[in-house]
């Protein structure tokens, strides 16, 4: 491998190192919901695996019955967290063009 493929390859890398960063910082103002009792809880969770919203129906607050209501949370945090993290992995991909690098998100 000659020089100038070596400043190539660099500058490629180089490149797609500021397309990650780019993808990282677009994400964690994306957002992405999960839901759960038919839609009577609605997290919403940014690209930072952050939760940043959680709307509850009135009809599913029923201070008898609690842990229904905590199973529907857990529920649609971890939906959207899910597909919070899939969505930044198909982001990332996009930039690798496929390449596993350690530490990025991976496809489910």
């Amino acid at each position: 491998m000659g020089f100038a493929d070596m400043q190539r390859m660099m500058r490629q890398m180089q490149k797609m190192q500021a397309d990650i960063q780019r993808v990282q910082e677009e994400a964690a103002a994306r957002t992405a919901q999960g839901t759960a009792g038919g839609g009577v809880v609605v997290a919403t969770c940014n690209g930072k695996g952050e939760l940043v919203s959680l709307h509850l129906d009135r009809s599913v607050v029923d201070p008898d019955d609690i842990d229904m209501l905590s199973d529907l949370v857990v529920t649609a945090v971890n939906q959207a967290l899910h597909n919070a993290q899939e969505m930044v992995a198909k982001e990332m991909e996009k930039v690798t063009a496929g390449l596993r690098l350690p530490g990025m998100p991976k496809l489910p």
